[in-house]
């Protein structure tokens, strides 16, 4: 009996081993090969913010961190802390995390909010404020999306000059198609 219980438990071991003698120093690789190609909505890492693409790194500013002054870059960036200041990624983008509070105006490529924000935000292709987010300025930007749950006070300009700089293709088509052939929701 003891003969035949280890056997099968033998072959299972042995065969989920064998697995990860192949993969585990190329598991990680391979999670960032697929981020690399662009299949981001795939990402394993916690620390990365959907949305973000892997040819481009996540700077992180943890939840400890407090920081006076000005931010500038050319990475994406997470902000779990607290900013005062100035926050400025012309082409990237910026993501307040759940536990960050800035009192700053903002100027990225797009803006996702889970936090709290007090300042303007400027971005050139879009600002999400998310369902626990919150947000007290003027926003600018060429698209806008606030989820339900969401607070936001302040005004809204949408800026459709960064719209056509992006080269986007939808709003070109609409724009050459003849009124009234077009018939449904337009969006921002």
């Amino acid at each position: 009996m003891w003969g035949n219980t280890k056997k099968p438990d033998t072959p299972p071991q042995a065969a989920q081993p064998e697995l990860p003698k192949n993969i585990p120093m190329n598991q990680p690789p391979k999670t960032s090969a697929a981020t690399w190609e662009g299949t981001t909505a795939m990402s394993t890492d916690a620390m990365r913010p959907m949305g973000a693409t892997g040819d481009r790194a996540t700077a992180r500013l943890g939840p400890s961190l407090h920081v006076k002054g000005e931010i500038s870059g050319n990475e994406d960036l997470l902000i779990e802390g607290s900013v005062e200041g100035l926050v400025q990624l012309d082409e990237r983008k910026l993501t307040v995390g759940a536990t960050a509070k800035l009192t700053a105006d903002i100027i990225a490529r797009e803006v996702v909010v889970y936090g709290t924000v007090k300042g303007n935000l400027r971005a050139k292709d879009r600002i999400e404020i998310k369902k626990d987010g919150s947000v007290n300025g003027d926003l600018t930007t060429a698209r806008i999306m606030i989820e339900d749950g969401a607070y936001f006070k302040g005004s809204i300009e949408i800026d459709k000059s960064a719209e056509k700089e992006s080269g986007a293709g939808s709003f070109a088509r609409t724009a050459s198609t003849p009124a009234g052939a077009g018939v449904g929701p337009k969006t921002i």
